[in-house]
């Protein structure tokens, strides 16, 4: 290919100027989550070969679909670029291990080849996006992340290119997200994915919110295969489910796989292989459900969720369930009625304890998680899951001296769009946690939101 780009894999995007040029969180062999995941399809040989003769590697965040281990030994030596989060902690993880490494400053074009531009922004949550320029194209790699307070640069590059592409994980869809909860009258919490719209109206929502040409379906290719939380299988997008709802005037969308060939204006399917092996079991990945708590394991756990000084805010307590053996981690001194319960295998839960990758716990599902009090606001709601898993295992902010620190960091870069956005989140926030899903003002804020967002008022 002389001049375009391909998607392939899970966040993998090929970008090519008479050879391949860029590769985006390359996800080509192993498993993630523990190995509950695996990646929905096959990569063709000739992909795979082009993924190792890139010369550019960008990884957006830390997740091991996004980043993972065992893949990078296949991208060795190339020159990685990083987007600018704060705490720096995959920079200095591939430092140490030797990796050629250079952190990308927000907002500013970086140019890889004659025809090849690249612009990377990260924000607090610990995401980050890429908008590519191929020639006078622009491919939005959006990956799994939201707008936060980056969404009028993308609307503006889009608007300066000729043609413009929407690679994004279609949001709100659950399958991607931790959905093994529980109440603590024994009842199973239906993930959101049961109700949700179509998916292709949720990615043509998308497409207008941007003003793309086009929609490629992005960064949500995977599969469960672990045993232990095959049941959350049956809430997986599927390949057929992309196009189902999908109505623009403005914005095609093409497959989930696709070679688009800039020079000629051409698109065209790619057709992976499905990945159809048997289901994995939790001992191929050490994990025996029967193997108590130890008790240096236990010090270990309360040491882990103290230092988070937000949790003490809104939770009671942590509990812990490992082979029988159960451990209270106590952050209230009286009424004890809001809490969390997580039961999970000693193995895992302890490599996600001392390497601070609890939220690789979460997403895995086998973990099951009850929720004690609060339902909604405990663990899908602005406080556990951030404060745990992005600001303090990502952003390494556990403190509120970091946390304040921290946020302005974020803040000072773009502080108008920044403040913007704030607003913008706790609006959204009193709708899920004030109304009912079902009321009339419910479904007025939403229309008014995405209203709102599709004449580019954020």
């Amino acid at each position: 290919m002389d001049l375009g780009f391909e998607t392939i894999g899970n966040a993998t995007l090929v970008c090519h100027d008479k050879k391949p040029i860029l590769v985006t969180d390359p996800w080509l062999v192993g498993t993630a989550y523990f190995g509950s995941w695996g990646r929905s399809h096959e990569i063709p040989p000739e992909t795979l070969d082009a993924v190792t003769n890139c010369e550019f590697v960008w990884l957006s965040h830390g997740h091991p679909d996004h980043l993972s281990p065992p893949s990078l030994e296949l991208v060795q030596g190339k020159k990685f670029l990083l987007p600018d989060h704060v705490g720096g902690r995959i920079f200095e993880g591939l430092k140490d291990r030797g990796f050629n490494v250079t952190v990308m400053r927000d907002r500013r074009w970086y140019r890889l080849s004659d025809r090849i531009r690249v612009l990377s922004i990260a924000d607090y949550n610990q995401d980050a996006i890429l908008l590519v320029n191929v020639g006078d194209n622009l491919i939005a790699n959006l990956n799994d992340a939201s707008d936060r307070g980056w969404g009028g640069d993308v609307r503006r590059a889009v608007t300066k290119s000729r043609v413009s592409f929407l690679l994004q994980q279609p949001k709100g869809t659950g399958d991607a997200e931790m959905i093994n909860l529980w109440r603590e009258d024994g009842t199973f919490i239906e993930p959101k994915a049961t109700t949700r719209m179509p998916i292709g109206r949720l990615l043509a929502g998308q497409s207008k919110e941007f003003g793309t040409t086009f929609c490629v379906p992005f960064s949500s290719m995977h599969r469960f295969q672990r045993a232990d939380c095959m049941w959350a299988q049956k809430y997986r997008i599927k390949l057929s489910d992309y196009p189902m709802g999908f109505e623009s005037r403005t914005t095609e969308l093409l497959p989930a796989f696709t070679r688009y060939d800039v020079t000629r204006d051409l698109a065209e399917p790619l057709n992976p292989q499905p990945n159809n092996s048997a289901p994995a079991e939790p001992g191929d990945f050490g994990d025996d459900w029967s193997e108590p708590l130890e008790s240096t394991d236990a010090v270990k756990i309360t040491k882990y969720f103290k230092a988070i000084s937000h949790l003490e805010t809104f939770l009671d307590f942590i509990r812990i369930r490992v082979g029988g053996i159960e451990h209270v981690v106590e952050l209230a001194r009286r009424r004890f009625d809001r809490g969390l319960t997580f039961e999970a295998p000693r193995n895992s839960l302890m490599i996600a304890v001392d390497n601070e990758i609890f939220d690789d716990l979460l997403n895995a599902n086998f973990m099951k998680t009850t929720i004690h009090g609060q339902e909604e606001r405990l663990l899908s709601g602005p406080d556990f899951i951030p404060y745990v898993t992005k600001y303090a295992d990502n952003g390494l902010a556990k403190s509120k001296k970091e946390l304040d620190a921290y946020f302005k960091e974020y803040m000072m870069r773009t502080p108008l769009a920044f403040l913007k956005h704030r607003i913008e989140k706790r609006s959204t926030n009193f709708l899920r946690f004030s109304l009912k899903e079902n009321s009339h003002l419910f479904r007025l804020g939403v229309r008014t939101y995405f209203w709102a967002k599709g004449r580019g008022f954020s």
